[in-house]
């Protein structure tokens, strides 16, 4: 089984002021994470803006990613799509380029049921030769990935992991003492990361990362070190900004971060909106501290 560890950044895609995909924008980006440590790269997921996107443009920036990535770091494709059919295409075009692992949520609009569940991420498993890493996030998605669901899936040798966004630590606990040695618990709610560590996840998919990579990076390395009271002081430096990204226009908030450190991705597509001058000045409040991280 493919161990994942470290922080994986869940990348935003950079837009120039056409709206079209800014490749010289996201070598910048990707050259700063990799400076701050960031263990790999996972591309095409929520954070990406993937479902405002052509498949085309996804497999162009899944490409990039994939040619800039060294052979020692972690990559994870975005593949998921409303429907069964298109995630299985998603996967097998991912899988060409050489993504052996592909992140994937419950098929969005259509909320299928626990068995529908079961029976779409064995339909992909059955179809493509790819590690799947499944991504529970209930709040966006309108249906989580139940008990039902991951204990049909949790022998599979190519189901390896779950990031985990409920923003429930008790789900976290749940999956760590349940499934241990059988399914990696992956931090995916930001806020609570350090708790998520403590109960044994080992790698953070993290959209913060695009614009706290160092801050980030420092506080994965403290707990690592087993530095725990480091860890939670950081982690108290990082939890107003976190809890702002949590609370609304999520990808916005990363994009204006981006910019605040000096990197800017430009906006993000429609319907996705502007922050107002008020939520700006809010995070960039809480940003102050991160971006003169010591």
């Amino acid at each position: 089984m493919l161990k994942l560890t470290g922080v994986l950044p869940a990348l935003v895609t950079p837009f120039d002021a056409a709206g079209k995909i800014d490749f010289v924008a996201l070598e910048t980006h990707l050259t700063n994470l990799r400076a701050a440590g960031v263990s790999g790269w996972v591309p095409g997921g929520s954070s990406g803006e993937y479902n405002l996107m052509s498949d085309a443009e996804r497999d162009e920036v899944l490409a990039f990613v994939k040619d800039f990535a060294l052979p020692t770091e972690t990559l994870i494709a975005g593949t998921n799509a409303p429907h069964t059919a298109g995630v299985i295409a998603n996967c097998a075009r991912a899988k060409a380029m050489g993504y052996d692992t592909v992140l994937l949520a419950t098929p969005f609009y259509t909320k299928p049921t626990q068995a529908e569940l079961i029976k779409h991420f064995n339909a992909v498993l059955d179809a493509v030769d790819v590690n799947i890493v499944l991504y529970s996030y209930p709040d966006k998605d309108g249906v989580e990935l139940g008990w039902e669901v991951l204990d049909a899936l949790a022998d599979h040798p190519r189901v390896i992991g779950i990031k985990e966004s409920s923003g429930s630590l008790q789900r976290a606990i749940g999956i760590a003492t349940r499934y241990p040695g059988r399914i990696q618990l992956v931090s995916g709610s930001d806020d609570i990361a350090l708790d998520f560590m403590f109960w044994g996840a080992e790698s953070w998919i993290c959209g913060p990362a695009n614009c706290m990579a160092k801050a980030v990076c420092d506080l994965d390395r403290s707990f690592r070190s087993g530095d725990l009271a480091k860890a939670k002081a950081q982690m108290a430096t990082l939890y107003t900004a976190m809890n702002i990204l949590e609370s609304g226009k999520f990808v916005q908030k990363l994009k204006y971060g981006c910019e605040l450190q000096g990197t800017p991705v430009g906006e993000c597509r429609m319907p996705l909106g502007p922050l107002t001058p008020t939520e700006k000045a809010e995070f960039a409040a809480a940003m102050q501290p991160i971006l003169n991280w010591q």
